[in-house]
């Protein structure tokens, strides 16, 4: 779990479709089912449910959303007063354009 699969399961919750999700997260029907597939075959039961009408996040997918963003939420506050903003002045404020 991360923060990218994290806002799928949000997205997923709040639009009721993968390839809902994937429009308001702006990413592809693919890769969101991708990501829904490992994220289901990970954890001890699916955390997202398909059917012909749509997609639901798991009560256990709510549990563990719920549960990372607690995680995050200690974490951003131990850690945000002192690594962050260092960490934050390294990355470009846009990345370099592909090689080739």
């Amino acid at each position: 779990m991360g923060p990218g699969k994290a806002d799928l399961l949000d997205a997923i919750a709040s639009e009721g479709s993968i390839s809902a999700a994937g429009r308001k997260l702006k990413m592809s029907y693919r890769r969101c089912w991708m990501l829904v597939d490992v994220m289901n075959r990970c954890w001890a039961g699916p955390l997202v449910a398909t059917s012909t009408e749509g997609a639901l996040v798991t009560e256990l997918g709510q549990q563990v959303l719920a549960q990372y963003r607690g995680l995050q939420k200690a974490t951003a506050s131990a850690a945000g007063q002192t690594h962050w903003p260092d960490l934050a002045q390294q990355v470009r404020g846009e990345p370099l354009p592909p090689r080739g």
